[in-house]
């Protein structure tokens, strides 16, 4: 047949010769199966498992390598020397580390707050040449070469508090006392380039500090104070 018909679709004649129509339909035969290349003996086999395994081997021996040369030429160097309260402090600092870190748990400086650890209650505030900086957002190793100053470089050379410490505690500003670090750095900050502020460019300079006990009058009312007697 030139074109398969199916049976059902044929107009046959009643005295057809059904078998031998049926013998014209094409048959399909499978295709034979691809030849099967198999190694020679057990022991071709093992050596090429063998050097396959040896061949990964090397090369991921060799790119580890570079990856790790890549990274330790890349991290920076963990013991450096920064100035904290007017003394030069040596200290092992992880690459990711941050200031508030540092001042606390290698340094013993607890004085400095952490509060929300991302930059937005000021418990942890510090003076970075004489600038606040929340220290949960900065890295000690972009501290090379600047000066740091937390709420323990206030204190006096005999021991005395700081004028601001003093109108803190006359004016019974803290309650909780937890904000009360990052309240005094924030204000010192702002006596050094204005001795002289207005209650609300204080109220401003504070802003960046919350206070969950809500003593705000009281730490303006203090920082004025200090500006009067100062």
């Amino acid at each position: 047949m030139d074109q398969y018909i199916p049976p059902d679709a044929r107009i046959l004649d009643a005295d057809a010769d059904y078998k031998a129509l049926a013998a014209q339909d094409p048959v399909w035969t499978p295709p034979p199966p691809p030849p099967r290349t198999l190694p020679a003996n057990r022991r071709e086999f093992i050596k090429g498992v063998i050097a396959s395994g040896t061949a990964v081997s090397a090369v991921s021996y060799t790119l580890g390598a570079r990856s790790a040369q890549a990274q330790n030429a890349a991290a920076p160097e963990r013991l450096i020397t920064i100035n904290v309260n007017g003394q030069t402090r040596r200290v092992d600092v992880m690459a990711n580390e941050t200031l508030a870190m540092t001042l606390r748990y290698k340094l013993g400086l607890t004085g400095t707050k952490l509060g929300c650890d991302r930059g937005e209650c000021g418990a942890c505030t510090v003076l970075i040449d004489d600038v606040p900086h929340h220290s949960c957002s900065t890295l000690t190793h972009a501290l090379r070469g600047r000066k740091v100053t937390t709420i323990e470089g206030l204190e006096g050379p005999n021991g005395e508090l700081h004028p601001m410490q003093k109108a803190f505690v006359e004016e019974l500003a803290p309650q909780c006392g937890f904000c009360t670090p990052g309240q005094i750095m924030s204000a010192v900050a702002l006596l050094k380039v204005n001795p002289k502020p207005t209650r609300d460019e204080a109220r401003l300079a504070l802003s960046g500090n919350l206070c969950r006990c809500g003593a705000y009058d009281h730490y303006l009312n203090a920082v004025m104070r200090a500006a009067r007697e100062a």
